[in-house]
């Protein structure tokens, strides 16, 4: 057999395999939508009937989300791993936690356009973006509080909280910790990026993306990709608020060249999804991330363990559709990923509440010991 027809072999068997991921479904979600290919940015974020979006929750939250007060040493907030004057994450392979912590065992995804996520984490384990902003103030190894009630207790001895919270919630009982989550996930929903070339591309405007960037498109839809990367957000086909849509990654681990990827990015390291479910069917599975704005939210994948966006496509490639990508088709997709980047709102970092003529960080060292016995239990 020539080289040439022994390239053409291997195409038609990597189509082939190809059609057949397809076919099987191995994008885990809850509907049976057709698969759709991008769209629109979406004109409004999906607001709960329990948590309605106003100006003055809106700016309490923004406070919330940049007080490092809401850790246990006072020195990490929700910005601090995701940083909005920036790209949304902390461009960090794994995120620093309290007490200079390192062992966080994913990469922090970007919190711009969050809001759209139809769940959190990239195991899915939040339903909302409410769920979501509990876990990293009560986890030991983020943010570190012990107790919802440690951190409420902290906020009440602070006039300017007290007075706000009062103003968003009422008199009665305003400082809740469902309060606090409330009101940060008001603030996230602010956060999105519309605009994007891509965005403008679909409105009309037919010299938006370069012609690397069309041709970047057409080589993505004919490899398949929004079996996975669908709809607007380009991460799930339309799948509800609070259904999670998962891949397993990588899909093919022993292909040769997937497998060098796997052993060197430490790929099959992390079981996903399985950690929430037990299930041994979710093995390595994950939700599918949101392509809007990944020319900017590098490294790459669950444990940040690469560096490049060129390299993020050739290990899709290979570990998802067994595929090895020419240098054109890399420099094309990514191209293309390039024009889904949006415009990020400009954001101004809050004036805190203050404690006058006193400190409320007193008792840092007993909840320490606190959160280090609940950790060993």
């Amino acid at each position: 057999m020539s080289k040439t027809e022994k390239r053409h072999t291997e195409y038609h068997e990597n189509l082939i395999f190809r059609h057949v991921i397809l076919a099987l479904g191995l994008c885990l979600g809850g509907t049976k939508a057709a698969y759709a290919f991008g769209g629109e940015f979406p004109s409004k974020v999906p607001v709960p009937a329990n948590n309605p979006m106003t100006p003055q929750k809106i700016s309490l939250g923004k406070q919330l989300y940049f007080d490092p007060r809401l850790s246990l040493t006072g020195d990490v907030s929700c910005e601090t791993c995701h940083d909005v004057m920036s790209n949304g994450s902390d461009s960090l392979p794994l995120a620093f936690g309290v007490l200079g912590r390192v062992d966080t065992p994913r990469h922090a995804p970007s919190v711009f356009n969050a809001a759209f996520n139809t769940v959190q984490f990239w195991d899915g384990r939040a339903n909302s973006l409410e769920a979501q902003a509990k876990g990293p103030i009560l986890n030991p190894i983020e943010m570190g509080m012990p107790k919802a009630v440690d951190v409420v207790k902290r906020l009440q001895k602070i006039p300017g909280y007290r007075k706000e919270f009062r103003h968003v919630y009422g008199n009665k009982d305003p400082i809740t910790f469902d309060h606090i989550v409330q009101a940060i996930a008001t603030y996230e929903r602010t956060l999105v990026t519309p605009n994007s070339p891509y965005d403008r591309y679909v409105k009309g405007d037919k010299i938006a993306l370069s012609k690397s960037a069309i041709a970047g498109m057409k080589t993505i839809r004919s490899f398949g990709c929004e079996s996975c990367h669908a709809g607007p957000m380009f991460d799930n086909p339309g799948t509800p608020m609070g259904t999670g849509w998962f891949q397993k990654f990588p899909v093919q681990p022993h292909n040769p060249v997937c497998a060098k990827y796997v052993q060197k990015y430490h790929l099959m390291d992390d079981p996903g999804r399985f950690d929430v479910t037990h299930n041994p069917a979710d093995m390595h599975l994950f939700k599918v991330p949101s392509w809007r704005n990944v020319a900017l939210e590098a490294p790459y994948f669950q444990n940040g363990s690469v560096r490049t966006l060129p390299t993020a496509v050739r290990v899709m490639a290979a570990c998802q559709l067994g595929l090895t990508v020419t240098d054109k088709q890399v420099h094309d997709i990514v191209s293309f990923l390039d024009s889904l980047t949006g415009k990020f709102p400009k954001e101004v970092a809050p004036r805190l509440p203050e404690t006058p003529n006193s400190t409320i960080m007193m008792n840092v060292s007993r909840l320490q010991k606190v959160a280090l016995k609940n950790k060993e239990n």
